[in-house]
C-alpha cells in the first residue's frame, strides 16, 4: 500500500506560480513512479506530468509544457510540481497518483494509488 497526500494548493492570479507537493509513505518512494493529474468541473481526469522511479524520464502534457516541472526527493518521499505562469485553464482539483516500478504513463488506469487532491484556483 501506499498512502499519497498532496499539499499546496490555493488561489493565485494569472500569471503567478504555486508548487504542490506530494507526500508518500507506505512504500519505499525511490521505487514508485509518480504521476499527477488533474480534474476541472464536468471534465475527465487528464494527464499533467509523470516522472519515473529512476529518476531518468519525465513526461509532461503539451498544456504544461515548459510552465510546470516536476521533481522528486527519495529521501524526503516527496514529489514536487512546480507551476508557473498559471492560466485561468489550469484551474482543476490536482491528484498525485503512484505506479510501483512503473515506466511512465500518461494514463491513469496504470497508477495503482492515488491522493485526494488539492484544489488549484487560477483567477484572470
Amino acid at each position: 500500500q501506499v498512502q499519497l497526500v498532496e499539499s499546496g494548493g490555493g488561489l493565485v492570479q494569472a500569471g503567478e506560480s504555486l508548487r504542490l507537493s506530494c507526500a508518500a509513505s507506505g512504500r519505499t518512494f525511490s521505487r514508485i513512479t509518480v504521476g499527477w493529474f488533474r480534474q476541472a468541473p464536468g471534465k475527465e481526469r487528464e494527464f499533467v506530468a509523470s516522472l519515473t522511479w529512476t529518476g531518468r524520464s519525465t513526461l509532461y502534457a503539451d498544456s504544461v509544457k515548459g510552465r510546470f516541472t516536476l521533481s522528486r526527493d527519495n529521501a524526503k518521499s516527496t514529489s514536487t510540481l512546480q507551476m508557473n505562469s498559471l492560466k485561468p485553464e489550469d484551474t482543476a482539483v490536482y491528484y498525485c497518483a503512484a505506479d510501483v516500478l512503473g515506466p511512465g504513463s500518461s494514463k491513469k488506469e496504470e497508477y495503482e494509488y492515488w491522493g485526494q487532491g488539492t484544489q488549484v484556483t487560477v483567477s484572470n
